[in-house]
């Protein structure tokens, strides 16, 4: 089955993205974008003084603003046929790949360099892959006037400053990144970046850059096209001193729908954004995808054989994680398919999910430069009922780093219907998120496959063996005699062996199955351990492609 479209444009945006939003991004070509993942900071003291910029444009006339309102824009919007942005032709149009690495935003110039804010606006420049332009409007007492950029506000390095125009207004930017205090009071730390499509990444304390989450996503993985919506306009509100939040909100547009969308950033140890998300649709879709997140796996224990790689896992995020309305708790160890894959897990108002990143030891990851260990973990979590639906897993191959292939998403059960406005409010947590150590659910720590059978002796009949560590929860205060027992299911294959043991010396419970299929069926598998009347751990869950 071929890639999605997704495959090539996720690669484009992760490569980008990493480049411009990376610490070192005029010292590597985005073509090496695990190498310059960092946040940036600014190397300037927390309260700078502003500067005044060399061009003084005419300020355009405010006007009246409210989320309500752009609801109401958008919703009109619907009932007409979309029409592309479109810009008069500039020096914009000569930008080539080689020429957009050598722009930078000045931070001196960035916005909102007042006294006591606790928020940085930089722009992210036009051109190159970014040919629409995206408005930018600061809101402050209900009126909103545009939030204009000129040339002065960008480096232009190399033979690249005597083509530019000097003081010209540009027609609008490809997106924006906000700064704060994140991990020193005295550093500018990049909190955030709103980047192509309706693509936009965010940092917990100690993060580096890793998955990105999606206003929406539309017919992901599906047999016809993808189309991805745009933010073709942001409104942000001007923090008010020494605000620890920032709102925001955004016209989505695309060819199937409309939406007006809003962001409350509080940036912290885990940086939480509140969403509310108002969709109008033009004509039916196949498939919409809320709350989407993308992310890559490339290998881990139980795939690496695959690669010749020093590093032991290679990966932004190891695993779906899904709380279920009763509280019962789904892990799925993310794959990197030999085909493309799409898994469905059923739910009704799902208390979250989210892709995580579970391992943070530097030796797993043995990667320097992109610090693997690093990156954040990405919780959705509903605000109200969502009713029924099913939480969407899609695995694309890949034999490189830089290419997102993993998404998750939300598919609604009832159709979107054109005409009709649906509305759907989220939280979005990034960070390290760790296991609750007052959890009484253990969790799986690890999952490894290989050859089944007994080590050390030829396999002649096929059998894989996949290898389940749980950690944590009241599992772990038990003895090795405990009585407990591992509830085991599998679909188009057969379980030959099942050993459920406490590694001597820890609190870890292994639980090691051998398992055999015919060549080329797509086995499912789950695995919990019960005992003493309830269950004890989450429910692994995996799927194994026989080749």
């Amino acid at each position: 089955m071929p890639r999605p479209l997704i495959a090539s444009v996720s690669m484009s945006r992760r490569t980008l993205l990493a480049s411009l939003t990376g610490a070192g991004m005029l010292l590597c070509g985005v073509s090496l974008p695990r190498q310059v993942l960092a946040q940036t900071a600014e190397q300037t003291p927390a309260k700078p003084a502003a500067q005044p910029p060399e061009a003084v444009a005419t300020p355009a006339p405010a006007v009246p603003f409210s989320f309500d309102g752009l609801t109401e824009e958008m919703r009109q919007l619907a009932t007409r046929p979309h029409v592309p942005a479109e810009r008069a032709e500039s020096f914009l149009d000569e930008l080539t790949y080689d020429d957009y690495k050598l722009i930078q935003f000045l931070p001196q110039k960035a916005r909102w360099q007042d006294e006591d804010s606790h928020f940085r606006l930089h722009a992210f420049h036009m051109g190159w892959l970014f040919e629409e332009p995206v408005l930018v409007y600061e809101v402050e007492a209900g009126m909103a006037r545009p939030m204009t950029f000129t040339t002065d506000d960008f480096e232009y390095l190399g033979d690249l400053h005597t083509r530019v125009p000097a003081h010209a207004e540009l027609p609008g930017v490809a997106g924006f990144r906000l700064n704060a205090p994140l991990n020193r009071p005295d550093l500018f730390d990049e909190v955030a970046a709103f980047l192509g499509a309706s693509y936009f990444r965010a940092l917990g304390r100690g993060n580096a850059y890793g998955l990105s989450a999606r206003g929406l996503a539309i017919n992901t993985g599906m047999a016809v096209a993808e189309e991805f919506p745009r933010f073709s306009r942001f409104y942000l509100e001007r923090p008010a001193a020494l605000a620890q939040e920032v709102v925001l909100c955004a016209a989505l547009e695309s060819a199937s729908c409309t939406g007006a969308y809003r962001f409350v950033i509080r940036p912290g140890a885990e940086t939480e954004m509140d969403v509310t998300a108002r969709l109008f649709f033009r004509n039916p879709v196949d498939q919409v995808g809320i709350g989407a997140l993308t992310s890559m796996f490339l290998f881990s224990e139980k795939n690496r054989a695959n690669f010749d790689d020093y590093r032991p896992n290679v990966h932004d995020s190891d695993g779906l994680r899904i709380v279920r309305r009763d509280g019962d708790v789904l892990w799925r160890p993310l794959n990197n398919p030999p085909r493309l894959t799409g898994s469905f897990f059923a739910e009704e108002s799902p208390r979250s999910f989210g892709l995580f990143q579970r391992d943070r030891d530097f030796a797993s990851y043995q990667d320097a430069s992109a610090h693997y260990e690093r990156r954040p973990s990405l919780n959705v979590e509903p605000m109200g009922d969502w009713g029924k639906g099913a939480v969407r897993l899609v695995e694309i191959p890949t034999d490189l780093e830089v290419n997102d292939n993993i998404v998750a998403f939300w598919v609604p059960e009832s159709p979107m219907v054109p005409g009709e406005m649906r509305e759907f409010a989220y939280r979005l947590r990034w960070g390290a998120l760790s296991p609750s150590e007052d959890d009484p659910l253990a969790y799986v720590l690890e999952t490894r496959s290989g050859a089944g059978g007994v080590s050390g002796v030829e396999n002649k009949d096929g059998s894989r063996k996949f290898v389940i560590d749980f950690a944590g929860g009241l599992l772990a205060t038990l003895p090795e005699d405990a009585k407990v027992e591992a509830v085991t299911t599998i679909s188009a294959g057969e379980i030959v062996t099942s050993t459920l043991s406490k590694i001597a010396g820890t609190t870890i419970w292994r639980l090691v199955l051998d398992v055999a299929a015919p060549e080329g069926e797509t086995v499912e598998l789950g695995a919990h351990v019960k005992g003493y009347g309830r269950k004890l751990t989450e429910n692994w869950l995996y799927q194994w492609i026989v080749s």
